[in-house]
């Protein structure tokens, strides 16, 4: 560069510079004054140069071809490949569009652009299939999105190369020829019979042979069944519109050599109704009619339902049953629009005489072969106001005692029982009134002791025993044995019939007494007064089973059980010494 007198201004040369090459150059610099002549001064200085960028370079494919290879199972919107075309501008001049410009893929694959990357990416539009077609070419452009107009006398800014995509083979499971097969069949249809069928292949070149069966989890009660080989379904139990109207089913084909390849087919069975109901009414009728019903008055509209659906749609007819067409109450009319009126025959009704009435209404429909049935309309005679409206229907209300309203009926219902509830309460704390806490002297009994009024002339009275029965000791008496003692054989001896004295006689009959009650097993536990055993020495009472303790000749002291207490008040009184006791 050169520096024009009187000027700072930078001219270029005629050589250019390139920014691909060097980003910025550097200068020094001399000025001189005078021309240049000799005596005059001179200054140096340093010039740096910075190249701006601009777009006159071309995108250039690194390569001419590219080849992938793809699954023919890959799914749609999957990435097939990547390609850049390459750039020595920088920035804006850099960016680039990629096109697919030729090829028998354009309609099976497209290809954007990544904004950061600038690379070409290749995506799936529709399903790849092998055996459709093996293999796919692309014609693939790449253009500077912004050209720049003072360099296109360079050459075309753009770039092509070519992408072939090979589809490999996977094994896939058996396609159905329909998405979906509808079927119809009537309701009345046979067990066995054929309702359609269904028809799959496998789409590998191998071609394998199919199986078909139906997925259970969509015919839970198993009305349908299906030929493994040749995919005929038939019903396999009687059909009912009136249950299920509509039947889809899911069958299965599997690959015979591969079962775990397994294709769906859905299959919509129809089921065709035919009049197999009878006609019904549409809801449970229970109408009233007035005691003061006028005759022709109607009192209720009455419609029918049929569970069946004919094509034609419903036609009812009504009428009375023969037993009750000659009736004096009621008559019917038939609307001739399904439904039909209910009319009164007479003037008045009275609750008394009766207060419900059954009229039976035979109902036919228009279904081939037509269907009736007989249903019994419920009617209660009612009082009712001035505008028809009915106040009671209970027959029981005239039973009440003229004045007396249900409500005052009601309250004296709940007196009366409150008055029971009152006397059980009374009873019931009656019961549980507790004892006393002082008991009566003569009710104080805690042991096995029971008082016998019986007073006896002691051992000379012999009045209080039969003494015949006595001495009729023949009769052979049948010991019991003891359940805690082993038993003996028991010897019977003979009977003697010589004549014993009384007392003899007497005291044999205690002995036998004592012998039974020494073997009973049933005997009172030792504890109990049927006990006869020795106490001891160690009482101070010592022993009360002496009979002369009583005597006026002993010399013993009882006046110690005045200190017992009053349970032992009596045996104090009896063998005191005629000192009056603490408790008298």
């Amino acid at each position: 560069m050169l520096m024009t007198p009187r000027m700072a201004t930078a001219r270029e040369w005629s050589t250019a510079f390139c920014r691909d090459s060097r980003t910025s150059q550097w200068n020094r610099r001399q000025a001189k004054d005078m021309v240049g002549q000799n005596g005059g001064l001179s200054g140096t200085t340093s010039v740096t140069v910075t190249l701006t960028d601009v777009n006159d370079n071309p995108p250039r494919f690194p390569r001419r071809s590219y080849q992938y290879n793809v699954p023919e199972s890959l799914p749609v919107a999957s990435i097939v490949a990547r390609i850049k075309a390459a750039d020595a501008d920088i920035g804006a001049n850099a960016e680039m569009e990629y096109k697919i410009v030729d090829g028998d893929g354009l309609g099976v694959f497209k290809i954007s652009v990544d904004k950061d990357t600038q690379e070409g990416i290749i995506t799936i539009q529709k399903d790849l299939d092998f055996e459709a077609k093996t293999s796919y070419t692309l014609r693939i452009e790449a253009a500077n999105k912004d050209a720049d107009p003072r360099f296109l006398s360079l050459g075309p800014f753009s770039d092509t190369t070519t992408v072939k995509i090979i589809v490999e083979d996977v094994d896939e499971p058996p396609v159905f020829s329909s998405p979906l097969y509808p079927m119809e069949v009537s309701e009345a249809t046979q067990v066995g019979n054929i309702i359609g069928t269904v028809a799959a292949h496998d789409p590998d070149a191998s071609n394998s042979p199919v199986r078909y069966s139906i997925d259970r989890n969509t015919d839970l009660e198993r009305y349908f069944n299906i030929d493994a080989n040749s995919g005929v379904i038939t019903t396999a139990k009687s059909l009912d519109r009136e249950t299920n109207a509509v039947h889809n089913i899911t069958v299965l084909a599997m690959e015979s050599q591969n079962p775990s390849q397994v294709g769906r087919g859905y299959v919509a069975i129809t089921i065709l109704d035919i009049n197999d109901n009878a006609p019904e009414f549409a809801m449970d009728y229970e109408t009233t009619v007035c005691e003061n019903a006028q005759p022709g008055q109607v009192i209720q509209k009455i419609s029918a339902v049929d569970k069946d659906e004919p094509s034609n749609g419903h036609q009812f007819y009504f009428s009375l049953t023969t037993d009750a067409t000659n009736n004096h109450n009621f008559s019917l009319k038939d609307n001739k629009d399904n439904t039909a009126s209910i009319l009164t025959r007479r003037n008045g009704f009275r609750r008394q005489e009766q207060s419900v009435y059954y009229l039976p209404i035979f109902i036919v429909d228009s279904g081939s072969p037509s269907l009736s049935s007989t249903n019994t309309l419920t009617i209660r005679v009612c009082d009712c106001d001035a505008d028809g409206v009915a106040q009671t229907c209970n027959a029981e209300a005239y039973v009440l005692p003229a004045g007396l309203s249900t409500g005052a009926l009601i309250a004296i219902l709940a007196c009366v029982l409150t008055l029971l509830v009152l006397v059980l309460l009374i009873v019931t704390m009656r019961r549980r009134k507790k004892e006393p806490l002082i008991f009566d002297e003569e009710r104080d009994i805690r042991e096995n002791i029971v008082r016998y009024d019986d007073e006896g002339g002691g051992e000379e009275d012999t009045e209080a025993f039969d003494m015949a029965a006595l001495r009729n000791l023949n009769v052979i008496r049948d010991t019991k044995t003891r359940r805690d003692v082993t038993p003996e054989i028991q010897f019977l001896s003979r009977p003697t019939f010589k004549s014993i004295p009384d007392n003899v006689i007497f005291r044999e009959f205690i002995w036998e007494r004592l012998k039974e009650a020494d073997v009973d097993p049933c005997a009172p536990p030792y504890d109990s007064l049927q006990t006869y055993a020795f106490e001891g020495n160690g009482s101070v009472a010592e022993s009360l089973s002496s009979l002369d303790s009583i005597s006026s000749n002993s010399d013993q002291n009882y006046d110690y059980l005045s200190d017992w207490g009053p349970r032992f008040k009596r045996l104090a009184d009896m063998y005191g010494t005629g000192q009056e006791s603490l408790y008298s």
